[in-house]
């Protein structure tokens, strides 16, 4: 071994021992001719210090030395003299008294600074990936990322699950996004998928009388990226025999609170037990299924108060079956017409025409796009409603409820950014439940799943399947954690008439079923025990506990916005030979 301990294990215990240490040079500084180094591994750093009067060639190196370069110390562990104390920094009572020094490797200049925080563009730090994850910002969210992953699987193990790995090459079998396909060089035309999640194989695992699996699992979907998407992510698939709904939801609360705690002991939870809506109810109050609990400003239904007013707006979008809703930004009043203004062309960006408002600044006239048309009676049963006072902003918005909703969930959003009223310390979870188990595709003329396929329905509502499928619930639940849906789950099917009932009720043919789930089918006439699961987004929770905000800061090596790897560059071309083994012939798009 080049060390026989860590540059972060030291302290005043160690005093007088002598120490090998490895690791990289932090930082060189010179003092009245004694050159001291923070030497740094991973586990922390250390202050090195050599004197030209009493290790003449270890000084002579380290004078040498420069950021980055990797180096081997051998030293005597000594007190800091008194008053030069780091009490910000464990080793920081001690130092190390080098008396020999080996240089390991030199290193160039780097990109960006190691140690200090710095702005850099991303694609630099993804395209230096090994050095970017050398900062201690990197290092600390991808230990984060270990202990989650470590805590999961100790909890599991001892609740009775085991981890089963399943293939990564399978069929193709679409789930909303686009696969990512695989030609086989055996069988020429032909092509596996990389799994957008393990769905029927954890199913399948029930049939096997697994009874409760688990898998950190990798999965791959091509669709678009943002923030809190990558083309391949890692979530947590678990799957449970012989549960209902509130099994499972008791078993993923039980896990994360308690993962929470031990992991990152300085957040604390919003709420325990963790709040339960519909999803009705949260988007009634929310506009938006997964909602950041951690402040108000929840939308108000003022369509029986509007619906006479006189304002046009309102009038013409009630009259079309549309919606009028509202929320009070508290405290916002003072915002400029240009402010007002920047707030409307927000909203434009989610189909809304425009953002009716009423202004109620302290000691000032009120100010609004409409209040004009309004009775004092109808004005003051507003007021009420949203529980307005001197110095807030009311915001409406107008349109077909999909656009009322989202539009004000996003302005919510925004809002609560601008004022800073989420504590970062604080981890809101909640459970969302009892979704409609399909919807209308106007696109499409036909019913497409919440979830997915394999979702079972609420047994009462089999029933309207046949008669009336959208008032259909499904047993769905999903957890939210501030702002992001970071787990999905369903009692699924295990019967496999009513599979194939939905299968039908979402316009796939029966050889069309056959073809894509025959295995899944066929199993289910083998003894199915009622199963369900869930599939908590790992990338997503250690982002939200690292405080980050994107997925990519708690990833080694993600891709980009562009789903590219700019370190290794891929994607990219290939040899015409390998092409032809595998019987392809790259068509280029004509545009």
């Amino acid at each position: 071994m080049y060390k026989t301990h860590t540059c972060g294990e030291l302290r005043r215990a160690h005093i007088g021992q002598q120490v090998e240490l490895a690791g990289w040079v932090h930082r060189r500084r010179d003092h009245g001719g004694i050159t001291f180094v923070d030497l740094r591994d991973r586990f922390g750093l250390v202050q090195v210090v050599a004197d030209p009067a009493t290790s003449p060639q270890a000084h002579q190196k380290l004078e040498d030395v420069r950021n980055e370069w990797v180096i081997q110390v051998t030293g005597t562990v000594r007190s800091r003299p008194p008053g030069s104390e780091n009490p910000h920094l464990a080793t920081g009572e001690i130092e190390v008294e080098t008396s020999e020094v080996r240089i390991l490797n030199p290193a160039k200049t780097t990109p960006f600074s190691i140690n200090k925080d710095e702005e850099v563009d991303e694609n630099t730090r993804l395209r230096y990936r090994y050095l970017d994850l050398r900062r201690e910002q990197m290092s600390r969210n991808i230990l984060l990322r270990h202990r989650v992953v470590k805590f999961i699987r100790d909890f599991l193990n001892d609740h009775g699950f085991i981890e089963v790995e399943t293939p990564i090459l399978f069929k193709t079998t679409p789930e909303g996004a686009r696969d990512y396909l695989v030609p086989s060089r055996l069988h020429p035309g032909e092509f596996y998928a990389l799994p957008q999640s393990p769905q029927q194989l954890k199913q399948l695992l029930m049939v096997a009388g697994v009874e409760r699996y688990f898998q950190i699992a990798r999965c791959f979907r091509d669709e678009d990226q943002r923030g809190d998407r990558q083309p391949e992510f890692t979530q947590l698939d678990l799957e449970m025999s012989f549960v209902e709904r509130e099994d499972v939801m008791a078993l993923a609360e039980e896990l994360f609170t308690k993962m929470v705690a031990e992991v990152t002991p300085h957040k604390r939870l919003f709420a325990s037990p963790w709040p339960r809506f519909t999803y009705r109810e949260v988007m009634e109050r929310f506009g938006k299924d997964n909602p950041d609990l951690r402040y108000g400003l929840e939308l108000k239904d003022v369509r029986d108060l509007v619906e006479n007013s006189g304002f046009k707006v309102f009038e013409a979008a009630l009259a079309q079956g549309g919606d009028v809703r509202a929320l009070n930004a508290k405290g916002c009043a003072d915002y400029t017409r240009k402010q007002i203004d920047e707030l409307t062309e927000y909203a434009r960006n989610f189909g809304a025409k425009g953002l009716a408002y009423i202004a109620l600044p302290k000691d000032q006239e009120m100010r609004s796009t409409f209040a004009k048309f309004l009775t004092p009676e109808s004005l003051e049963a507003l007021m009420t409603r949203l529980e307005a006072e001197p110095g807030d902003l009311l915001l409406f918005v107008a349109d077909r409820p999909a656009v009322v909703f989202e539009t004000l969930a996003r302005l919510r959003v925004l809002l609560a950014e601008r004022l800073q009223l989420a504590d970062p310390d604080v981890l809101a979870f909640c459970w969302v439940t009892d979704f409609p188990f399909v919807s209308w595709s106007e696109e499409e003329q036909r019913w497409d799943p919440s979830h997915h396929l394999f979702t079972s329905p609420m047994p009462e509502d089999i029933p309207l399947l046949d008669v009336d499928p959208g008032k259909a619930r499904g047993q769905q639940y999903d957890m939210v954690l501030n702002n992001y849906e970071v787990g999905g789950g369903s009692i699924r099917i295990h019967d496999r008439q009513l599979q194939e009932k939905v299968f039908a009720l979402i316009g796939l043919e029966p050889d069309v079923a056959r073809e894509r789930f025959g295995h899944l089918l066929e199993a289910f006439e083998y003894g199915t025990p009622p199963h369900g699961g869930i599939a908590p987004g790992i990338d997503r929770i250690c982002m939200i506990l690292a405080g980050e905000p994107n997925i990519r800061e708690v990833i080694a090596f993600p891709k980009n916005q562009a789903a590219r790897d700019v370190m290794g560059d891929a994607p990219s071309p290939v040899e015409p030979k390998q092409l032809e083994d595998l019987h392809i012939r790259v068509v280029p798009p004509k545009n």
